[in-house]
This record gives C-alpha cells, sequence and structure tokens, in this order.
C-alpha cells in the first residue's frame, strides 16, 4: 500500500470534528427555537466523515465503493489523483454495515441514523421535511456523542465554535432535555456553567445527574494531574520514590 494512504484517517477525523463544532453551533446558538438547515447538513456531514475515518483506520481502501483498476493508475503505486479521478467512496446509508464488518462496532441509534440521513437527503436535494424541533441535538449526543468516545474517547460537547465551548451549549442542551457525556474539560469550568444555568434549569433530573457527574469527574482529573506533578517532580529530582534493590527501608 501507498504509504501516503496510511495516515489519511488523521485528517478525516479533523474534517468530521469540524463538522461537528459547527453543527453545534448551527443548532444550539443561531437557532435557539428551531432546527436550521445547516445544522442537518453538518451533523450529518461529521457522521458520515466520522465513520468513514474509523474505518480508514482499519485500511483506507475499504471506504471505497470502487476503486481505481491497475490499468487507469500512472504509478506503480495507487496514488491519491487515482483515487479522486476513478475511485468512489461508500454512500452514508452502506457506512453502518461496512463499519461493522471492518472493526466489530456498530453505529450507535442506528435506526435515528438512518431516518436522518433521509431528513439530510431531502434538505440537499429536495426541500426542508418541515419542523424538527430537536432532532439534530438527539442525532449529535445519542449517535455521534457516543461513536467517538467509545473509537478515540473524544466528546462531543466538547466541539464547538464558540469561544466559551461549553456553559451555553449545556443550557441549551439541559433546556431541550437532551443527555450527553460530560468531558473532562467540561468539568472543569462546570462553575461557571452552573453560574449561567437560571434556576428552573438547575431543578431538572437531568441537571441533578449531570452535576453528580461533572463533580465527580472534576475530582478524578485534580488526583490524575496531582500525581502527574508528582511524578515529574520526582523525575525533574531524580527521586524515583523506590526503595533501591537490595535494601530495605527502616
Amino acid at each position: 500500500m501507498n504509504p501516503q494512504l496510511r495516515d489519511v484517517y488523521k485528517n478525516m477525523l479533523g474534517h468530521g470534528l469540524n463538522a461537528l463544532a459547527l453543527a453545534n453551533w448551527h443548532e444550539h446558538y443561531m437557532h435557539l427555537n428551531e432546527t436550521s438547515n445547516m445544522a442537518v447538513l453538518s451533523a450529518a456531514h461529521a457522521a458520515e466523515i466520522l465513520i468513514k475515518a474509523r474505518i480508514a483506520q482499519e485500511h483506507p481502501l475499504l471506504i471505497f465503493d470502487q476503486i481505481p483498476k491497475v490499468t487507469q493508475s500512472k504509478s506503480k503505486l495507487l496514488e491519491f489523483e487515482d483515487l479522486f479521478t476513478n475511485g468512489r467512496t461508500l454512500d452514508y446509508a452502506d457506512l453502518p454495515a461496512r463499519l461493522w464488518a471492518a472493526t466489530g462496532i456498530t453505529v450507535p441509534a442506528l435506526e435515528r441514523y438512518k431516518t436522518f440521513g433521509k431528513v439530510r437527503n431531502a434538505i440537499q436535494h429536495f426541500a426542508p421535511p418541515g419542523r424538527l424541533d430537536t432532532e439534530v441535538s438527539a442525532f449529535i449526543y445519542e449517535v455521534i456523542d457516543p461513536f467517538i468516545h467509545s473509537c478515540w474517547d473524544l466528546y462531543a460537547i466538547d466541539y464547538n465554535e464558540d469561544s466559551e465551548r461549553h456553559a451555553y451549549l449545556i443550557q441549551t442542551l439541559i433546556q431541550r432535555e437532551v443527555s450527553f457525556k460530560i468531558s473532562p474539560d467540561a468539568s472543569e469550568s462546570w462553575d461557571f456553567t452552573c453560574e449561567v444555568l437560571d434556576d428552573e434549569q438547575k431543578a431538572t433530573p437531568l441537571f441533578a445527574q449531570l452535576n453528580a457527574e461533572a463533580r465527580a469527574l472534576r475530582k478524578k482529573v485534580s488526583r490524575s494531574k496531582s500525581q502527574q506533578a508528582r511524578r515529574e517532580l520526582r523525575r525533574a529530582t531524580g527521586r524515583s520514590g523506590r526503595t533501591p534493590s537490595g535494601s530495605a527501608k527502616k
């Protein structure tokens, strides 16, 4: 295989996360009372590229439905140009089956994934299918969020175009009663998030759940940082903290 193709999934992962940030922004900031067409397109695009990235992580050619023939290439090895010109990647609807075959991973909330693909196609090729309410929020946090967390230990809540990544996004999600995974970064800014929320939002069962998770995670992160700082201090001072071999502590 051409060595240039080996890390193509990393580039795809970056593009998918950028699309996710746009989807979070358009859905939860620009149109607070209704879903925007751009949010639907960005969210579907994010899911498609992220799933392809995970498949390509196994082997980049697995994302192709049609691969160039050797007679179509001008080089001894398959080049990017060959794939652009004569290759064809899998469609959105075909990705769950290929993902499972290549990795054993299943797409979370598969029926929602399929339905959302039809909504995306309607908007992209014809017209919006009517009011969607919280469909994009549900798609991001029931499909994309658990998928990227299981594959790369990432959190959808961390990808947002706003300079304040978490507080106002979390506020909208709690208002819509959309559950999500708390990230270590979100837990560290949790106090500011609580200042943004009103009393009614803080009284919801979802907030109680998230509040407990955020504070527990922040303690865990704090302990981890303290342990890391102690290890770095020992390395800097040449102390391992261990008793030398053949001697005993008194």
